[in-house]
């Protein structure tokens, strides 16, 4: 039996197109290859992995004797964000995408949220995050209106100065939304969005939050924590699934400190899954269509997995995927992107076999709980059997 896994999201970092990328306004996109083909980097690490082996992936080197196991997995979901990634890979398929708002929000909305806050609201569009502190950071600061804006995905996001309203108080703020946008408009994620800076001049900080939907029913996280092992969520884990199955966690500032903190973890004693969001991958380059960011973060990752790799037991496994694709390249928007993700599964007790092209992120959660011998009951099935090396 498994004794800890290691369940890393690189965030964003998809594989290809779906066929039905078009009806999300996707077209021709694939992370990992514009990240690939306009970098000098061999991410070597990720290659000898088999990475490259995974089908559909055919612009650069494969390993002749990749070691772990790989595949490809399209989505069963209705959407492309964060949640419902997410919440996929963890045994949930969502057949209804969570509400969009490309219009901006609806008027009741809007007037509702001022109500239940007490302040005005501007903009109320779809935005970049850091083109709308710069449109409207300004006159945020003179009248004292709240920013909220959204994006092609399911969110509400509250922006405010840090030094006109505390961030406490925009934490409050956006609990007041949560508990508000319900029913119909139950987006995926509240937002807060805290920046400071002087006019022409404003940038974000590392104190955003997100504030995510409970989701419909248990996830293998609560299967997990109730039989008794441990669930440590590093990043934007415990947020997204609103704490449920979460017995420990850590909030991060950006992708240095998430390997960080796993590295610290895999160097603990500790018996279950340790879930991991590294999210810089996706909110500092995928949505600024920043390739070269995006190659340099990824280079980071693939750099720190010998060190990680080496701290692992015996009896440990790493499972590597992402949530959906966010490409740089792919100008015709900033968001993301309707893609298949990769999964790379490593361990000693893992055979390095080609899995192929699989239907549905929520295998992996199934595998997950099979590899730490939990009962579950969520969509999904296990591939555990077909990667288990039973001559370890």
């Amino acid at each position: 039996m498994t004794k800890r896994v290691f369940l890393i999201v690189l965030d964003s970092l998809g594989i290809g197109a779906m066929p039905d990328s078009a009806e999300y306004g996707d077209i021709g996109v694939n992370t990992l290859r514009t990240v690939v083909t306009n970098s000098d980097y061999k991410f070597e690490n990720l290659r000898k992995l088999g990475m490259f082996n995974i089908s559909g992936i055919d612009y650069t080197e494969r390993e002749e004797s990749p070691l772990g196991a790989f595949c490809r997995f399209g989505e069963l979901s209705k959407g492309k964000d964060t949640t419902i990634g997410h919440w996929e890979i963890g045994g949930i398929v969502s057949e209804k995408p969570l509400p969009t708002y490309p219009n901006g929000f609806p008027d009741e909305v809007i007037s509702e949220f001022s109500k239940r806050t007490g302040m005005g609201v501007i903009c109320n569009k779809t935005y970049s995050g850091t083109e709308v502190i710069k449109d409207y950071g300004e006159e945020h600061l003179k009248t004292g209106k709240l920013i909220v804006y959204t994006s092609a995905d399911s969110v509400f996001q509250i922006a405010a100065h840090e030094d006109l309203v505390p961030v406490e108080k925009l934490y409050e703020y956006c609990i007041i939304a949560r508990e508000m946008l319900k029913g119909e408009h139950a987006v995926g994620r509240v937002i807060a969005r805290p920046f400071v800076g002087e006019p022409g001049s404003f940038t974000r900080t590392a104190k955003r939050h997100d504030y995510s939907i409970e989701p419909p029913c248990k996830t293998f996280l609560d299967y997990i924590s109730e039989s008794g092992k441990d669930v440590i969520a590093v990043g934007k884990i415990f947020d997204i699934f609103t704490g449920n199955g979460i017995t420990e966690h850590v909030y991060t500032k950006n992708n240095t400190e998430g390997m960080e903190k796993t590295l610290a973890f895999a160097k603990s004693d500790f018996s279950g899954l340790c879930f991991v969001n590294l999210v810089d991958f996706d909110m500092l380059y995928g949505h600024r269509n920043n390739i070269a960011g995006y190659a340099d973060a990824l280079n980071e990752f693939d750099c720190w997995l010998p060190e990680f790799m080496s701290a692992l037991s015996d009896d440990d496994v790493m499972i590597l995927c992402a949530d959906h694709g966010c490409d740089p390249g792919y100008t015709v928007s900033t968001d993301h992107s309707r893609e298949y993700i990769p999964c790379i599964v490593y361990g000693k007790g893992i055979a390095p076999v080609d899995l192929g092209v699989r239907s549905g992120f929520c295998d992996i959660g199934k595998t997950v709980c099979e590899m730490l011998d939990v009962e579950c009951n969520i969509c999904g099935n296990s591939f555990y059997t077909e990667i288990k090396n039973d001559k370890q």
